[in-house]
């Protein structure tokens, strides 16, 4: 009898058990995957969320905050701070480049991002093309991330009016006053964007967001001149590491500015998130030792029911390897079929979930990469399954053949 074809038969016999033993492999490949795909997805946006901004400067408060909303445009701004700090900024010897960013509205729940367009040269690089038509040059031009134009359905030459806050009703939800409300949108209402370009993937939060010219803030919200004009923050590339320490002390001292090390905000924000992620390594070791005890426990409920075939088996002279491999390749057979499925799981599910995935929290999942951790979940799992199958093959195996046979 040929090896693989006993081993599928011993497997059909008891259909139910097999299936439960190749779910509970299944799921946890799948979460184990999912897991990865996600802490790969943070790494990668936690390397290039940034771009070569060392250092940031806004309002007094959570620096976290500061680099969530001005690189990654999740949650609200930290406050705003002089327009005037950007000229001095630029003309000051440790800045190579410095841009001013104005937030706080969005259209469809995403955040409109006022900035000079000289900053996708700088953080991109020149090679970064419009996917379609051009850069903004005046107020009320946008042009729009990747990920927004195929979710809305935006092209060249559509026209939209924006929302006050940075996510639309977000207001009225927390209570504010409705009168102050309803006129400031009134004044969105009134103001018309044109969509003159839409930007490749770049594989940044910038693909979820709308861009336009610095001064659409203060055209929308009124009341600010050109004396008192504020931004919402300053992304500042440095010309040297230096040159950083120097930016951040010097604007730092000011009242009601922080300058931060972009860096060091976006690693606070990632060890945050791993120790999340720590818990769930937890949970998902549990659900591997879990699908392990399903493997044994499925394999010793087939022993005796195997005794009296491997009996057979050894009366014949089939040699010890055979046995031996019938007898672990059931077991074999359930993890390999539960890992592959798991792991054909876990990419379909970040596929099937980018988009959300990537809309609320700003994380591009690479769904169908193969990782790395990926090589180790093979390694472990077939180790499992081997481990789990040898004690039930040795208890059947050293069973003296001919007491079997008596009545």
């Amino acid at each position: 009898m040929r090896l693989v074809a006993l081993v599928w038969r011993n497997m059909l016999h008891r259909k139910t058990l097999s299936l439960l033993t190749i779910l509970s492999v299944t799921i946890t490949a799948a979460l184990v995957v999912f897991l990865l795909l996600c802490s790969e997805g943070l790494e990668q946006g936690a390397e290039k969320g940034y771009g070569p901004f060392e250092v940031t400067i806004g309002a007094k408060g959570s620096a976290t905050q500061l680099a969530l909303n001005t690189y990654y445009h999740v949650g609200a701004p930290t406050g705003n701070v002089p327009f005037s700090l950007l000229s001095q900024l630029q003309k000051d010897e440790s800045v190579d480049s410095a841009y001013a960013m104005t937030t706080g509205d969005n259209y469809n729940g995403f955040p409109i991002v006022g900035i000079e367009p000289g900053y996708f040269a700088s953080r991109y690089g020149t090679e970064k093309q419009m996917a379609e038509g051009k850069m903004y040059g005046k107020l009320g031009e946008t042009i729009v991330g990747s990920h927004i134009a195929s979710s809305l359905g935006l092209h060249i030459g559509d026209k939209f009016q924006g929302a006050h806050g940075l996510i639309k009703g977000l207001e009225e939800a927390e209570g504010e006053d409705h009168e102050g409300d309803s006129a400031e949108e009134e004044h969105h209402h009134n103001f018309t964007y044109t969509v003159v370009g839409i930007l490749p993937p770049l594989f940044t939060s910038d693909d979820r967001a709308v861009f336009t010219t610095l001064d659409y803030a203060w055209a929308v919200h009124e009341g600010q001149d050109a004396e008192h004009r504020e931004v919402t923050s300053i992304l500042i590339k440095p010309k040297t590491l230096l040159g950083a320490q120097s930016i951040k002390t010097k604007y730092g001292q000011i009242n009601n500015v922080q300058a931060i090390y972009t860096s060091k905000a976006v690693a606070d924000v990632v060890n945050v998130i791993d120790k999340g992620t720590g818990a769930l390594m937890v949970v998902t070791i549990i659900c591997i030792l879990l699908a392990a005890g399903t493997i044994l426990l499925s394999l010793v409920a087939a022993v005796n029911e195997r005794k009296k075939d491997v009996a057979l088996l050894r009366l014949i002279g089939k040699s010890k390897g055979f046995i031996w491999s019938s007898l672990i390749g059931e077991g074999l057979l359930l993890t390999v079929l539960g890992l592959v499925l798991g792991m054909l799981a876990g990419h379909l599910g970040g596929y099937l979930s980018r988009e959300a995935v990537f809309e609320y929290t700003g994380l591009q999942l690479q769904s169908f990469q193969f990782m790395q951790g990926e090589w180790l979940l093979i390694a472990g799992t077939l180790g499992i399954g081997v481990l789990a199958s040898t004690g039930p093959a040795l208890q059947a195996y050293r069973v003296d053949p001919l007491q079997l046979f008596k009545s």
